[in-house]
């Protein structure tokens, strides 16, 4: 069997990188940072808050600190269930497709809070941690999760998955995805507690 051309080798190696399979490690890197900020803006925007600023609501059909830190949580579960127990076992995605520009899709387009959306009934906050304490316990030890599955799984750019974003996002983006969801619901507990009648205590 005839051996590839080194030229021809390096080529093929950098479309598999680009377009499935392994990911690059700055990469990995970028999107463990990216988890670490938005679990640290969650802990930082909720320390010490009385029980009256971690249960105001600006409005009877808007969301509490506590509640959207509970929607957090439950969201950080079910995305990791989706992207280790159907991302992973889909098909790769189309050849051709920029996971590049995929990857800032990700970033820029779910943090965006100009649009609102209803959550789903099954991630809308009922006190199933039965505290905020309990919940922010639960966010992180979920994140510590998700940031060990990065940290260890090798092939989050081989397969991919139908999104709300109407593109196939690969395991990595759909960790992303995560984070950004993070962060576009940091920006709902800053309104909350910008609201001009938020407890001062």
């Amino acid at each position: 069997m005839k051996r590839l051309p080194v030229a021809l080798y390096v080529a093929l190696s950098i479309v598999a990188v680009a377009y499935g399979g392994s990911l690059a490690s700055s990469d990995r890197e970028r999107g463990i940072k990216h988890l670490q900020a938005t679990r640290q803006s969650l802990l930082d925007a909720t320390k010490g808050l009385s029980a009256a600023q971690w249960n105001f609501k600006p409005a009877a059909d808007q969301w509490s600190v506590a509640e959207v830190a509970e929607h957090l949580a439950a969201t950080e579960d079910m995305l990791y269930d989706l992207i280790s127990q159907q991302v992973m076992k889909a098909p790769p995605r189309p050849n051709g497709e920029d996971v590049k520009a995929l990857d800032e899709l990700v970033l820029t387009r779910v943090p965006d809070r100009t649009k609102k959306f209803q959550a789903a009934e099954v991630l809308r906050p009922t006190n199933r941690y039965g505290s905020p304490d309990a919940t922010v316990k639960h966010f992180v030890e979920s994140r510590d999760k998700t940031i060990q599955y990065l940290q260890k799984t090798g092939d989050l750019r081989a397969h991919a998955l139908d999104s709300p974003l109407g593109k196939k996002l690969d395991g990595y983006q759909w960790i992303l995805y995560i984070s950004a969801h993070t962060e576009r619901h940091m920006k709902q507990i800053n309104e909350v507690k910008a609201d001009p009648n938020f407890p001062k205590m």
